[in-house]
């Protein structure tokens, strides 16, 4: 046995292999037969590098949160489902300033429009149809959330009326009296107080106006009103 494992040893040493001819051989297993006349060629199919690619698009898909189904013969594909149309707008409603009239004189009380959720401004525009030599304008703005003077004014000259603020228990009350020795002219004009209030839309319903009125020739008129309850534009209707 020792004899038969030396001769096999000695023997693989003494092996020198022909590397030119296995090259050779390994190049003709390559290049392979043609292909028979009249006899159609198929490619290998590359089936480990169709599956990779279709791994990878299953992997983007699945990361990206989308899910895919492919169409079976006989589906009928099923269109993508609109998105929902935005609502309306909702329509914007301008309430009209309420008006009242006597005699040569007629007024109108509304929220400013430029009023807002924090703050607003009660106007009191009236039209009188001669020159006043008395007046007096009172705007009564109802004790709501929050309300506290923030100012006032007018039309006509300020110096041409005393101006109080006062707070009663239902209501903060604005008062311009005309001075003695002053008059207004015909035309129209506008008296405003300003004041906070409670965060959100306030309800002016609860306000009150008074417009008092004496003429040069000895006539007299007054005129009271409420608000809308939301700001609108100004003047008498």
């Amino acid at each position: 046995m020792d004899e038969l494992q030396r001769a096999l040893r000695d023997a693989a040493q003494a092996h020198q292999p022909d590397r030119e001819r296995m090259l050779a051989r390994v190049e003709r297993g390559m290049a392979g037969p043609a292909p028979a006349p009249g006899r159609r060629y198929r490619p290998a199919r590359r089936w480990p590098r169709v599956a990779l690619a279709t791994a990878a698009v299953a992997g983007v898909l699945a990361v990206g949160g989308l899910g895919v189904r492919a169409l079976l013969p006989g589906d009928t594909p099923v269109p993508a489902r609109p998105a929902d149309p935005p609502p309306p707008a909702r329509p914007t409603v301008t309430p009209a300033p309420t008006s009242a009239a006597d005699g040569f004189l007629r007024g109108g009380g509304a929220v400013d429009p430029h009023s807002n959720r924090y703050w607003a401004q009660s106007n009191i525009t009236f039209d009188t149809a001669t020159a006043l030599t008395a007046l007096t304008v009172e705007l009564r703005v109802a004790r709501t959330g929050g309300v506290a003077s923030t100012g006032h004014w007018r039309t006509p000259p300020a110096e041409h009326f005393a101006v109080s603020v006062r707070e009663e228990p239902g209501a903060l009350v604005y008062t311009w009296t005309l001075g003695a020795g002053r008059t207004v002219p015909a035309g129209r004009h506008v008296f405003a107080g300003q004041y906070n209030h409670a965060e959100g839309d306030r309800d002016a319903r609860g306000d009150r106006f008074t417009v008092i009125a004496g003429a040069a020739d000895g006539r007299s008129a007054t005129v009271t009103g409420g608000f809308p309850a939301g700001p609108a534009a100004t003047g008498p209707s």
